[in-house]
């Protein structure tokens, strides 16, 4: 069964209630989920494989330490993702980012692939999956399933809040992917919202109705 890895720190517990304000503005609203996803891809990238290199400081040569291993992507669920893709570039600017465009249909609550746009060598990189809210998880699972289906073999999913039944949901069918969140709310409501949640991150972020 996959982690679930849900931050403690009191920046982002901090900074979460301030997006949860319903008073907070769309310009304050990017900045903060900016802020947050850079306080979060400290730990997501925690993993990370390092090699051992010489360098010449000042001083003297030495031998010290650099990233190795696989080369990072992220990939943003449309549109409310695209507000994570600036705070993860602030710690990892040479990552590709690849979108992948859902919708849920109102009336069934599955999702809907409209776009799907990824760097060609998604199989040798670490795909980190960035979406403010896991609600169903239906948008979480099909995102992953997508690329899996593309010949992604490492995938970290990253949120701001999530609800029990959309970590229940994305471990079930994918067993193997971890999931990084900054807080676990209560339940959905019948109109599968999070509660308490933030409202909807899409609306918020880019000031639509």
């Amino acid at each position: 069964m996959s982690k679930v890895i849900v931050f403690d720190h009191p920046l982002i517990k901090h900074k979460l209630t301030l997006i949860r304000d319903k008073n907070t503005g769309s310009k304050e609203f990017r900045e903060l989920v900016t802020e947050i996803s850079t306080l979060m891809g400290y730990e997501v990238t925690r993993d990370m494989q390092l090699e051992d290199i010489e360098i010449e400081t000042p001083i003297c040569k030495t031998k010290s330490q650099v990233i190795a291993g696989k080369k990072v992507g992220l990939v943003p669920i449309l549109r409310a993702g695209l507000g994570m893709v600036d705070g993860m570039l602030n710690l990892l600017p040479a990552a590709r980012v690849g979108h992948i465009g859902l919708y849920r249909d109102p009336e069934t609550f599955k999702p809907v692939e409209y776009y799907c746009k990824l760097p060609q060598d998604v199989n040798e990189r670490e795909l980190i999956i960035l979406d403010p809210m896991l609600a169903t998880g239906g948008s979480a699972t099909a995102a992953i399933q997508f690329l899996k289906d593309r010949g992604a073999r490492s995938i970290k999913l990253v949120n701001l809040i999530a609800a029990p039944e959309g970590i229940e949901a994305v471990q079930k069918a994918h067993p193997d992917v971890d999931i990084y969140v900054a807080a676990v709310d209560e339940r959905l409501n019948d109109h599968k919202y999070i509660i308490p949640g933030l409202g909807d991150a899409g609306d918020r972020l880019f000031g639509t109705k």
